[in-house]
């Protein structure tokens, strides 16, 4: 018998220093470690851990997994986050994908997890 469980989402970065502006004030974290490769976010949700990791190459190709931005206003919350380099990339019904300043897409969506209000952060922005 044994145990497993996810722990920490990993996200590629050609230009470490924008990922790390970028992924920090998004999420509202610190930089907990680092080394040659890897920038060890904190804790960006529950107990699910954000290491940005260093590569030679750039994005290539659609991701196939992404993050949500749950928030209860859209236009606010893109706003926010094009403050520190993410990019707008399609309007799609009800809901923008976007990309850190690498090319790594995620979306910002209407609130509407059965958590949003738990957890959810309040900005000031």
């Amino acid at each position: 018998m044994h145990r497993s469980c996810v722990t920490t989402l990993v996200i590629d970065c050609e230009d470490i220093e924008a990922c790390i502006h970028f992924w920090t004030n998004a999420l509202g974290v610190e930089v907990e470690g680092r080394d040659d490769v890897y920038a060890y976010l904190g804790t960006a949700v529950g107990s699910l851990r954000l290491f940005l990791q260093q590569v030679p190459e750039g994005k290539s190709a659609k991701s196939r997994m992404h993050i949500d931005f749950e928030t209860d206003n859209i236009e606010a919350e893109v706003e926010r986050l094009e403050r520190f380099g993410g990019r707008r990339v399609q309007h799609v019904e009800r809901w923008w994908i976007m990309a850190d300043p690498c090319g790594n897409e995620f979306c910002v969506v209407n609130g509407r997890s059965q958590y949003f209000y738990d957890r959810a952060r309040m900005w000031d922005v």
